[in-house]
């Protein structure tokens, strides 16, 4: 029986759905509806984390304006990183201002490790030092099948989400002093990997790994690591990477029987940002909507 020929995956199936991934943003605020909770009305803050500087990345929308809102009013200072949504990023800092807090804000591509050392180089020559690091930034795209991921993606993916935080961090930690405290934002997808978001679920367990080993060297200097792993939340990223008919039920499947606004998780990023976690270190904190993770 003669063998059948091979077929180049490049030469079939469908083509990834979105243009060049260079002229891709991921997702606007103002195109976001209904509109996300960044607790820009409800958040208050106690002081808990007075005098300290903070980097977040991402901090343009969705869980990093909620941090960066939550940061200022508990008394830091930001410096805001994103790609390149600058209208978004004038948002977030505007907040922060008004919060009566020194903000600036970096634009660039933080799966550039060149980038990412100017960034930590331009926090240190605003604000003198860096206390909290909150490396929150992703990419994902939904696919059906695995040959519909170029390699460009799937590279694009790994440098955004988990080359960037290697970088920041080996550029931040030798400087930072003891109490400080990095924050990573991991996911369910690191425990329940989606098979639809393959790419972006290899590289959330990778943070989770990321930030437990990462935690016993950083210790030794009294910096303390630890992850965030959120559920669904309701980002400019969701609506689009996601087939319209699983954004309309998008979290619905979870106990809670919804998605989470950003407001939700910012107190916890606060609390792994002060003193009060002080005995925290190498911990995953999953903020699921009552899904329970292994």
């Amino acid at each position: 029986m003669p063998n059948a020929e091979y077929v180049d995956p490049k030469e079939q199936g469908p083509k990834p759905p979105f243009p060049p991934l260079e002229s891709v943003p991921p997702g606007h605020e103002r195109e976001l509806q209904p509109r996300a909770d960044h607790g820009e009305q409800t958040y208050k803050g106690s002081g808990r984390l007075m005098g300290k500087t903070a980097i977040i990345t991402g901090g343009d929308s969705g869980i990093g304006r909620a941090v960066a809102i939550a940061f200022a009013r508990e008394g830091a200072d930001i410096m805001i990183s994103y790609l390149n949504e600058d209208e978004d990023a004038e948002e977030t800092a505007r907040w922060v201002k008004d919060a009566g807090r020194k903000v600036k804000t970096i634009a660039g591509d933080i799966g550039e490790e060149r980038h990412c050392r100017e960034m930590v180089g331009s926090a240190w020559s605003e604000f003198g030092k860096v206390d909290l690091l909150v490396n929150n930034a992703a990419f994902q795209a939904t696919h059906q099948k695995i040959e519909e991921i170029s390699t460009e993606e799937w590279r694009h993916t790994f440098a955004t989400n988990i080359d960037a935080m290697f970088y920041l961090c080996r550029a931040a930690m030798p400087n930072m002093k003891p109490g400080s405290s990095i924050i990573n934002t991991a996911s369910v997808n690191a425990y329940q990997p989606s098979p639809g978001l393959l790419a972006y679920s290899a590289t959330k367990g990778a943070i989770v790994t990321f930030t437990k080993a990462l935690s016993q060297l950083a210790i030794k200097q009294g910096v303390r690591v630890n992850a965030v792993a959120p559920g669904p939340v309701w980002t400019p990223l969701i609506p689009w990477s996601m087939p319209q008919e699983k954004v309309k039920t998008f979290g619905q499947n979870y106990p809670m029987g919804r998605p989470a606004q950003p407001a939700e998780l910012a107190p916890l990023y606060v609390f792994l940002a002060s003193e009060e976690s002080r005995y925290c270190t190498g911990a995953i904190f999953d903020i699921t909507g009552g899904e329970m993770l292994p």
